[in-house]
């Protein structure tokens, strides 16, 4: 039986209910986390330290019931460590494959930005075709592999700036602020119970999902429909960004191409079976502005990639 729009709505109300259990706000973030799974896209977190990036990471994938790896990304990390090795056995006399930490459903690249390029390029493949290659032969990856990667502010010292090649790997980029003082109040009410570091299960989340209800909500969202005037208010909007003399460097194809797609999830979860310009419209800035890059005047004239975004999306013209 096909999973309905309603029963993907429900389950998705599920998760961030389990989720809410744990972590105080960061609803979009969450909402934007569903969004990225259900249209098989990777998530980029960027926050300062100690805003529940990781621990956000950690309930997410025990609410899903997702097959959780992690990687503590450090200046001395090597592409071995993460996809893992052929080593040679003794009493065999073969090789035997050392599957690294990669080989899981959902992988936590923490604090990405930490080690060199190198190190970060042996995700390149994986985030793109879902397999590994090693010593020439390849290895499958699950279909619904997601990559949550976070990251400190480039301002800070130790880090490595992303490659434009990674960076367009990923679905969203997603900025996590400090909490208001509202919510930071209901943090320290909340954990100041617990000693030592929390963990999800502390929390009671429940699993809510598995593997084949994730496929079959993947296949839901292939029944959403997106009229051509919603998708040439896309490639217009993409379009654009290479066009303005306040960017550089405009968004890639595959920007346009993980907009559609990303839209299509947003209208799925809320149980809507097409596609409007607003859900396009929603989603522009955490798609688009890791992908562009600042003119020389722009920057010294100190403009923001997220008011450039803003810009653009009010100057396309959207279909009625």
């Amino acid at each position: 039986m096909t999973m309905t729009l309603e029963r993907v709505r429900e389950i998705a109300g599920a998760i961030r209910t389990e989720i809410a259990k744990a972590v105080v706000g960061q609803e979009e973030t969450v909402e934007h986390l569903l969004i990225a799974l259900i249209s098989r896209g990777h998530v980029l977190l960027e926050g300062p330290p100690g805003t529940a990036k990781t621990f956000l990471a950690q309930c997410f994938a025990r609410a899903l019931g997702l097959d959780f790896g992690r990687i503590q990304f450090t200046p001395d990390l090597l592409p071995g460590d993460i996809l893992g090795s052929n080593l040679f056995n003794f009493q065999t006399s073969q090789f035997t494959l050392t599957r690294g930490p990669i080989f899981c459903e959902l992988l936590l690249a923490d604090e990405i930005n930490r080690t060199p390029p190198k190190t970060q390029a042996a995700l390149l493949e994986a985030m793109q075709e879902r397999m590994v290659t090693l010593d020439g032969e390849t290895h499958s990856l699950p279909d619904h592999f997601m990559v949550v990667a976070t990251q400190n502010p480039i301002e800070n010292q130790g880090v490595y700036p992303l490659p434009e090649a990674q960076l367009d790997r990923f679905l969203f980029k997603l900025l996590v602020p400090y909490p208001s003082a509202e919510e930071e109040a209901a943090i320290v009410t909340r954990f100041g119970e617990h000693s030592g570091p929390p963990h999800p299960e502390d929390f009671g989340i429940a699993t809510v999902t598995d593997a084949a209800s994730l496929a079959e909500t993947a296949e839901a969202v292939k029944s959403v429909a997106i009229a051509r005037e919603v998708i040439d208010y896309v490639v217009r909007l993409v379009r654009a960004t290479r066009e303005s003399a306040d960017l550089a460097s405009g968004a890639s194809p595959r920007a346009a191409v993980l907009l559609a797609n990303a839209a299509r999830a947003r209208a799925a979860l809320s149980g809507r079976d097409y596609v409007l310009p607003d859900d396009v419209k929603a989603l522009a800035t955490s798609v688009l502005r890791h992908r562009l890059m600042l003119s020389p005047a722009a920057e010294i004239e100190g403009r923001a990639i997220e008011t450039l975004v803003d810009s653009l999306v009010e100057q396309t013209e959207a279909p009625k």
